[in-house]
């Protein structure tokens, strides 16, 4: 494609060169670089892509985009002096792909949690309703039946825009999508073109990027701030944040809700173990779903799909049939019927959701067994907090690793301990090898008792310097069920 083609729509404030060449490839990994491609200066967290352009000018690059152009300038070399190099490379890569999410219905799922519950949920729904979809999520990428493993829950712009261009191609009418924070602050979702957008929730998560709760709120916000005017925003406005997201948005406003009234609405009639009895817009409806927390997000997925034009009957039947995403209250009974439940809740919040959903359906006389750890080089502000509220919601907990990272492993512990109180200290374990952790967990239980494994869900790794080594939590716990040998 030629690079003023590329250029559509790209605040330009220097050109250096022609804009009569071939654009090949579009690149911001100087590692990554070969003739012809247009390579992408980019300020980062840990390094400055402007330091290696005239590296990326010796392995052949002939396009560079850039915030402040090089002393020397080479003639044989187009340069695009830009105001942000991020915002330019999501505009770029939309139309280097010939701008595919115009052409599906794209609608963006963002909040702290439940993001991945909705988007899988749509992706199921629609998949049901009989059309062709694509779905972008924590857990996996999907293009219909094709099943393409995800690394970040929002991809870079470029590979975003190739796994839309894949979808487009393959016949997909909807894709459903993760929008995390960060994605937003860093421009990987620029130049895309939403059909509607989501929002579940927002509590204290990643305040090592955003710094302060308000930063992180304006992040969430900034996604639907830049909605079309033809696009819906679809909110819990039983969150005290809820409305403050659609402030500035210019798309049509919708609001769902479990304590009071807004457009769609639901009241919970049974939660149990077996799932959740709901009144949805009064519809008497029976879901396989467990918890408070799943309510709302059925109830955002019922509604975006109502926004989508779907039939109201066709939705609640096939949406009654549908389990969630994987790693997300996801449980298991042994044959001495302790129950065990993995969930990826990595939050204080999602851990209190967990907790007291499985109080809420307890009989009373079990013990529930928490265990539990927080990830390394993250935000170590919630660890304390975290800790506290498995203590208070739990008859026992154990203190373990989760993704240590970089970070040893027992100093996240001690920053974990200085949230459990004195009169929590008795009903508290620390065992740093999260295997034997939970072997611990279920020596301890007893028929009837509840073990829940929170923060690692789906994941089927566990990081230690740098390294990835195989570790399932459902795995364990099955082996130690005896359920798989």
């Amino acid at each position: 494609m030629q690079l003023k083609d590329v250029l559509y729509g790209v605040g330009i404030k220097t050109l250096v060169g022609s804009t009569d060449v071939e654009a090949t490839a579009l690149v911001f990994d100087s590692r990554h670089v070969k003739n012809g491609d247009v390579f992408f200066a980019i300020k980062g967290t840990l390094s400055d892509g402007h330091d290696y352009i005239e590296a990326t000018i010796q392995a052949g690059v002939e396009v560079i985009v850039c915030e402040q152009l090089p002393e020397n300038v080479s003639d044989t070399v187009t340069y695009i002096q830009v105001e942000d190099s991020a915002v330019a490379l999501g505009i770029m890569a939309t139309n280097f792909y010939q701008n595919p999410s115009a052409k599906l219905q794209l609608i963006g799922i963002t909040g702290t949690n439940g993001k991945t519950t909705i988007a899988t949920l749509l992706f199921k729904l629609f998949r049901k309703l009989g059309y062709k979809v694509g779905l972008i999520s924590t857990v996996q990428n999907q293009i219909d039946e094709e099943i393409i493993p995800a690394t970040h829950t929002t991809p870079n712009p470029i590979a975003l825009n190739e796994l839309l261009q894949k979808m487009v191609v393959a016949g997909c009418s909807y894709c459903f999508m993760e929008v995390s924070s960060h994605a937003v602050v860093q421009h990987r979702i620029e130049g895309l073109t939403f059909a509607g957008g989501v929002f579940s929730n927002i509590t204290h998560d990643h305040l090592d990027f955003h710094l302060t709760f308000d930063n992180y709120i304006k992040a969430k916000r900034g996604f639907f701030d830049a909605l079309p005017k033809s696009a819906f925003a679809l909110t819990n406005i039983d969150d005290k944040n809820g409305m403050i997201m659609l402030q500035n948005s210019k798309a049509s406003k919708k609001t769902y809700a479990l304590k009071q009234l807004a457009d769609f609405r639901a009241k919970i009639v049974e939660n149990s173990f077996n799932g959740l009895h709901l009144d949805i817009d009064d519809a008497d409806v029976f879901f396989k779903l467990v918890g408070s927390f799943n309510a709302y997000n059925l109830l955002a997925v019922y509604g975006t799909a109502i926004l989508l034009d779907q039939d109201k009957l066709s939705v609640l039947t096939e949406l009654s049939n549908l389990s969630g995403a994987e790693g997300r209250f996801d449980y298991i009974t042994s044959s001495q019927n302790i129950v065990g439940i993995i969930d990826y809740a990595h939050t204080p919040d999602a851990v209190q959701n967990v907790l007291s959903t499985i109080q809420d359906i307890r009989k009373g006389t079990e013990q529930v067994i928490t265990v539990i750890g927080c990830g390394g080089d993250r935000d170590k502000t919630k660890r304390p907090v975290m800790a506290q509220v498995a203590c208070d919601w739990s008859d026992r907990v154990i203190l373990t690793s989760d993704n240590p990272r970089t970070e040893d492993p027992q100093s996240i512990i001690r920053d974990m301990e200085k949230g459990v109180s004195p009169t929590n200290q008795r009903k508290s374990l620390i065992i740093p090898d999260r295997k034997e952790a939970i072997k611990t967990a279920c020596l301890l239980a007893k028929p009837g008792d509840i073990i829940l494994l929170a923060g690692k869900g789906h994941e089927k790794y566990q990081e230690i310097n740098g390294v990835r080594h195989h570790f399932d939590d459902k795995e364990v716990l099955m082996e130690q069920f005896n359920l798989i040998s």
